[in-house]
């Protein structure tokens, strides 16, 4: 009886394993409703060997010049806070910055906010947001001064004061 046993055993078995063998071998050649074999997917790979073409479209003017305002664009937006800061000192009476000292405490001021900001919030990307908010914020505020009061042209005045027009 035991033999029996180890007889159905090793037959449950082996038809077991060599089944998907049989299923793997049958699936090409039913029809479509059938995953296809890996072997022809490797042969649409090109090989290491084989010289590849790669197309690269050419850049004009625009685009760089569209790269190089944008790139300008986010530094000042990163800055916005130092340099909102600085404009406002810059209103003092008595006190005139050139382009170099605006642009330098500029960046001391909003390197110093961003440090606040990460020393009271833990986490990296929490305080980057934070700080993100702070410049939208007081983006938005300037904008809100310049639609309100038509007298101050805030942009312009910050533009002046940044290329050392204003000192």
């Amino acid at each position: 009886m035991s033999e029996e046993l180890n007889q159905n055993e090793v037959t449950t078995e082996a038809p077991a394993e060599v089944a998907p063998v049989v299923e793997n071998e049958t699936a090409p050649e039913s029809s479509a409703e059938s995953i296809p074999q890996e072997a022809p997917v490797e042969e649409s790979y090109a090989s290491p060997t084989q010289p590849q073409v790669i197309v690269q479209r050419e850049r004009g003017f625009s685009h760089y010049v569209g790269f190089a305002l944008l790139s300008v664009l986010c530094i000042c937006f990163y800055f916005m806070p130092g340099i909102a800061l600085t404009f406002a000192i810059s209103l003092i009476p008595g006190i005139s910055l050139g382009a170099v000292a605006a642009w330098t405490f500029s960046a001391i001021f909003s390197v110093i906010a961003w440090a606040i900001f990460k020393m009271k919030i833990k986490g990296f990307k929490k305080s980057f947001y934070f700080y993100i908010g702070l410049c939208v914020l007081i983006t938005i505020l300037l904008v809100v001064i310049e639609i309100l009061t038509e007298e101050t042209n805030v942009f312009a005045r910050i533009f002046s004061l940044l290329c050392g027009a204003s000192a």
